[in-house]
């Protein structure tokens, strides 16, 4: 049998040889099998070989084997052929076929014999042992009958006669002298029986004929050079029976069958249903017809791979039925359009969320590629039609929904699209279709999408729906570029409200932090950790933060000065670690780190002095950190100021042993912290009258370290000191710690009961604003040693202070909180007019090194170079002012033909 499917355009080829049924003569003995031909004169035998020509061709489902054999007796002396036992061997007719004679070795009677009655004897045993083993000689057979043709065989059998002793003798196997002729009318019969054959497979009717029979017969007249008559022959029977399909697509009565009361369809049902019971009308066809050509291919097979296979020009039987197929059906300029139409009318309902056949539109597709339409006819218009659709969809979405809901609606149209492409389309509709929905959905609408959706989105922290923006937008051309720029935008507008606004000075810093994690973490999961949203977001940042110069410097300054304070008990040493590393990166972004540095050191200069420090490990962190990201030179001096305590610690101890050896008398344990000048803030000194025992332990100290340290001078800092009082209440004692001006206040209850505030101020010699609020914190805080009258929250002139003997308190040693003065706005100013100091000696200098360096410079060129030199934003005009100040110095001076440029003076 032959195979019958196929399941590509090219079937695979079938056997190629079938072999017919073997004549009815031949019997089991006919088999494969090989003896030897021995000459042994010892024991006087002959043994001839039995040589046999064994073929065998397999098919599908039935297997023949056909052999051919010559038998010869020897019983005399001439060779006669046996026609008792012959094997069949098919050979085709145009095929040459050489057999090589067989030399045959012929055992002769040993010369030898002594009497005539002794050689008779040995003559007839040798006869009965060639009886009983019955020795055969294959040769060709007579007699092949096949579909009625009849092969006489030509081949001559030689005889083995008048044998001489110890010769050997050769078998000759010739080729056929004519080639065999057809019978009359063969060919003309063949063809009926192939043409009845070929209709009862297009009309699905039972073949009258045996498939193996049909194969054989197209073989037999293709070896007939009759091949270009029954190809043409087949190809005109087949274009018949399809010329005859086109008719029922032409003329189809759709609706004919529908029952009247179904008026109630709408043109567009009935045009659906139209479509429907047309397109599986052509899906029949072309099943039935690809069904047909396989059938009759396997039939043509000898044709297909002889004849057509030796002419180029010619198709395959396969690609010829498609081509009668496309030529007389779908290029039918109705049915091609009724064809595409319903298709595409087909992928509109389910895009419209309709269920449909999809198998059906695979096997419609699938067909319009065989037949190598696909392009021209359907996908041009598919794509049209896809963005007309997306088109109005797009515009008509983007009125109706918000952001986060069209992006899904998107996304889900871009799946449902790539599905389509898996189940039903072509694999080269792929790309464009995407595109068409990516620009339609997503490119025509970039800037409206982020504009309406991008800022409420990061506002509200819409994490996933970030994450799906930026897939959709990573999918057409500029969306990641478009998206960058508003990216940048919403942080510049976003901290600006955060750095701008004075009333949220308080909290700027903190907001600031809580900023960056948001946009870090939106980085890092939404935007994949992409380098361009990094680089832009720290632009963006450095952009906004140094629109306010210098006030952020100093609030990030104090706000780390709140955060190594005493007292906090907010975060551990790790969530310390983590925050003081997070305030760096806020740092890296200002301009003004002189500012954050003078304000730094202020805050640590307190406290360290005044111990107030949370722990020490984290204040050498921090140091670190600014030493890292700024250098040894903007920390030399905070490092200086660690050193002085530490020297202090030393200096102490000293002391002490010192004391202990002068055996001076007192109860007063005195602790000095030596600050060198330099590294620390600069204090105003403030003169007031202390204690007779705290001079003399001053004066004791002094001319200790003077001994030690000849050349220097001291200056007591009043400011800074603090003091441990021990004090006697009705409640019991108690131990308060106190800065130097409560001290001094609170000791003059001693000698008295009740004090006015100018008597307080004459006798301690404090400065008025600082002694009302040293007051304030002894009489109206929340440890009141003191009592006020009258009663009131702020000190003003002519109030009196008493003791308050009923004073309680659940601890033993009570800390007393000096008033912290709100920062003065001419404090600020005058920290900033220091910055502003040491920013004019760092102008002055930079400016000196270019121009040793350069000799002679332009005006613009010398600008430039300071600019890149420096640290911190300065004003043109501010540069132009050192300038100037440099040539009344006498460092430079001007060119004298051109003004506009400098020359320097060594």
């Amino acid at each position: 049998m032959f195979p019958t499917g196929f399941s590509s355009p090219n079937p695979p080829a079938a056997a190629q040889e079938v072999r017919p049924a073997t004549d009815g003569n031949t019997s089991s003995s006919s088999s494969c099998k090989k003896r030897k031909l021995n000459n042994s004169s010892n024991s006087e035998k002959e043994e001839f070989d039995s040589i046999s020509s064994c073929t065998s061709s397999p098919s599908k489902n039935t297997s023949s084997s056909s052999s051919s054999v010559i038998t010869t007796s020897s019983c005399s002396s001439s060779g006669v052929a046996s026609s008792n036992h012959h094997l069949q061997k098919k050979l085709r007719f145009e095929d040459s076929v050489d057999f090589i004679g067989l030399d045959v070795k012929m055992a002769e009677e040993s010369s030898s014999s002594s009497s005539p009655a002794a050689s008779s004897q040995q003559q007839q045993q040798h006869q009965q042992q060639l009886k009983n083993k019955s020795l055969l000689i294959s040769s060709v057979a007579v007699g092949h009958h096949a579909n009625g043709l009849t092969k006489a065989a030509s081949s001559t059998v030689s005889s083995f006669a008048n044998s001489k002793p110890g010769s050997a003798k050769k078998l000759v196997i010739k080729n056929f002298k004519d080639k065999p002729k057809l019978p009359e009318n063969y060919t003309d019969e063949t063809w009926q029986k192939l043409k009845e054959a070929v209709e009862a497979i297009q009309n699905s009717t039972s073949i009258k004929y045996n498939l193996e029979e049909l194969y054989q017969a197209v073989e037999n007249l293709c070896s007939y050079k009759i091949s270009a008559n029954l190809y043409k022959q087949l190809r005109q029977i087949c274009e018949d029976h399809i010329k005859a399909q086109i008719h029922q697509f032409r003329e189809y009565p759709f609706f004919s069958s529908l029952p009247i009361n179904h008026y109630f369809l709408n043109d567009f049902f009935m045009d659906s249903l139209d479509s429907v019971l047309f397109l599986k009308k052509i899906d029949k066809c072309w099943q039935d017809h690809c069904r047909q050509m396989i059938m009759i291919r396997s039939i043509f097979l000898f044709l297909d791979r002889t004849y057509v296979l030796q002419n180029s020009m010619l198709p395959s039987i396969w690609d010829m039925g498609l081509e009668l197929f496309r030529t007389h059906i779908i290029s039918d300029q109705k049915v091609q359009n009724k064809t595409i139409d319903g298709i595409l009318l087909l992928i509109e309902r389910e895009r419209n969320g309709e269920a449909i056949d999809r198998s059906l539109l695979r096997s419609l597709l699938s067909m319009l590629s065989d037949l190598q339409i696909y392009q021209d006819s359907f996908e041009h218009r598919f794509l049209e039609e896809t963005n007309r659709l997306y088109a109005a969809e797009g515009q008509r979405l983007m009125q109706e929904r918000e952001v986060p809901e069209y992006l899904h609606h998107v996304n889900k149209r871009l799946e449902e699209e790539a599905d389509r492409i898996i189940t039903y389309l072509d694999q080269s509709t792929q790309k464009p279709l995407i595109a068409t929905v990516e620009k339609q959905l997503l490119g025509e609408h970039l800037t409206a999408i982020l504009q309406k959706g991008l800022n409420h989105l990061l506002d509200e922290n819409r994490i996933q729906d970030l994450s799906l923006l930026y897939q959709l937008f990573s999918r057409v051309r500029g969306g990641v570029q478009v998206l960058l720029q508003h990216w940048i935008e919403y942080i510049k507008a976003f901290g600006s409200t955060i750095v701008i606004n004075p009333e949220k000075d308080k909290t700027m810093v903190q907001e600031l932090l809580d900023f960056k994690d948001k946009v870090d973490h939106i980085i890092d999961v939404c935007f994949l950790k992409n380098e361009k949203f990094v680089n832009a977001m720290k632009e963006a940042f450095e952009t906004f933060i140094n629109k306010r110069p210098n006030k952020p410097a100093e609030l990030i300054a104090k706000y780390v000065d709140s955060k190594l304070r005493a007292g906090n008990k907010e975060a551990t040493d790790e969530e310390l670690e983590k925050m003081l590393d997070k305030i760096m990166i806020i740092f890296r972004f200002i301009y003004g780190k002189d500012v954050f540095e003078a304000f730094y050191k202020k805050d640590l200069a307190k406290r360290l002095l005044v111990g107030k420090s949370a722990s020490v490990d984290a204040e050498k962190s921090m140091l670190s950190k600014l030493k890292h990201e700024c250098g040894a030179a903007f920390t030399s001096k905070l490092e200086g100021m660690f050193k002085d305590m530490e020297l202090s610690k030393d200096i102490m101890i000293q002391f002490k042993q010192y004391m202990q050896n002068q055996n001076v008398p007192g109860n007063i344990e005195l602790t000095v912290n030596i600050l060198t000048m330099g590294y620390w803030p600069t204090y105003v000194p403030m003169e007031v009258h202390l204690p007779p025992e705290m001079v003399k332990l001053q004066e004791i100290f002094k001319t200790f370290y003077l001994g030690k340290h000849s050349g220097r001078k001291l200056q007591w800092q009043s400011t800074l000191g603090h003091c441990v009082l021990k004090a006697e209440f009705k409640e019991g004692k108690k131990e308060l710690q106190v800065s130097l001006f409560q001290t001094l206040v609170l000791l003059m209850f001693n000698e008295g009961e009740e004090f006015s505030l100018e008597e307080i101020k004459q006798a301690t010699g404090i400065e008025d604003g600082e002694l009302r609020r040293t007051l304030q914190s002894l009489a109206c805080g929340k440890a009141r040693v003191l009592t006020k009258s009258p009663k009131g929250k702020d000190v003003e002139d002519g109030d009196k202070f008493t003791c308050n003997d009923d004073f309680r308190h659940k601890l033993f040693r009570i800390k007393i909180n000096q008033i912290q003065m709100k920062e003065t706005v001419e404090e600020q100013a005058s920290t900033t007019e220091r910055v502003f100091q040491d920013r004019q000696y760092q102008i002055d200098a930079a400016i000196v090194r270019i121009m040793k360096m350069r000799k002679t410079l332009s005006h613009n060129l010398l600008v430039s170079e300071v600019y890149n030199q420096l640290k911190f934003p300065v004003k043109p005009a501010d540069l132009k002012k050192r300038i100037e100040s440099l040539i009344d110095r006498d460092y430079m001076e001007r060119d004298k033909e051109n003004p506009n440029q400098y020359n320097y003076i060594a």
